[in-house]
């Protein structure tokens, strides 16, 4: 059996891939987190940790699912988010150039500035504004420094099993008669199970190097509650609101990128893995998760 050490399992992707492993013969997974009973503890920004835990187990790879996500404390807690985004990865990339095993780095649409009015490919040059951009962008660049072999994937507006936007506009039809969404942002959004299916799909080739998975297609953020709020069967309406009237009502908000559909290029080109279109695999989530 091929050891994989998954970090950040407790979260939505690594949960996904905990899911699609049991369905796949030939991996044993090592789940790592932090602060999480239950889980093997495992601080990523401790470069001697991590590396007591790779000679111990010797893994095939690692997928690293850690990351500090949220947007807005990243802008004020600039140490940790550079600590946990682009040293975590750094460690890891050491880790895996030391004992010979592959690093799956998950990465974000955040690295490009949002400005653009055409899906960005691999090839398009990144230029990050919010400073959780900065930090993952940074953690790329490591990951390319220090591993031998890696597979960078950027994602976008992820849901799965957890906490996700998908179930907060849901808890919030429980309780309101209208909800205001920003309409002007426009993104991808992305299966955690379809994210995973793709990691599986390239692990064991040697089609190293840099990918964008995103389910296929693009909408806005009112635009996909509606969907969601269609397919559960809820009344509530959505009211779609401007990024700068949604910024009036949650100053302390970071900006968020207007325009960040990622154009998966480098899957396509490989044949490695065709995501689904956004509106199939919501609606599969939502079938299953409600």
């Amino acid at each position: 059996m091929k050891k994989i050490i998954v970090t950040g399992s407790n979260g939505q992707l690594g949960r996904a891939i905990n899911a699609l492993s049991a369905q796949t013969d030939g991996y044993e997974l090592v789940n790592t987190d932090y602060g999480i009973s239950g889980i093997r503890d495992l601080d990523i920004t401790d470069l001697d940790g991590v590396l007591s835990l790779f000679r111990e187990v010797r893994p095939y790879a690692v997928i690293n699912c850690a990351a500090h996500t949220n947007v807005d404390a990243c802008e004020v807690q600039v140490d940790a988010a550079y600590k946990i985004n682009a040293i975590g990865p750094r460690n890891l990339a050491i880790a895996a150039s030391e004992t010979g095993s592959r690093l799956v780095h998950i990465s974000t649409d955040y690295v490009f500035s949002g400005d653009g009015t055409r899906p960005y490919t691999e090839f398009d040059a990144p230029a990050p504004k919010a400073m959780y951009g900065i930090t993952k962008l940074a953690g790329e660049e490591f990951v390319r420094q220090f591993a031998r072999e890696f597979f960078i994937i950027r994602t976008a507006w992820l849901y799965g099993d957890g906490r996700n936007f998908v179930k907060t506009m849901l808890r919030l039809s429980e309780t309101h008669d209208e909800v205001s969404v920003v309409s002007d942002q426009i993104g991808s959004p992305t299966s955690a199970d379809e994210l995973a299916k793709a990691i599986f799909a390239l692990l064991p080739t040697e089609n190293y190097g840099l990918f964008h998975g995103t389910c296929e297609g693009f909408c806005s953020w009112a635009d996909f509650t509606k969907e969601i709020f269609a397919l559960a069967g809820v009344g509530t309406r959505v009211n779609p609101v401007t990024s700068a009237q949604y910024k009036e009502m949650n100053p302390a908000s970071a900006d968020r990128p207007a325009y960040s559909v990622l154009e998966n290029y480098m899957l396509k080109l490989t044949g490695s893995y065709e995501f689904a279109d956004w509106q199939d695999a919501i609606a599969r989530y939502i079938s299953t998760a409600r």
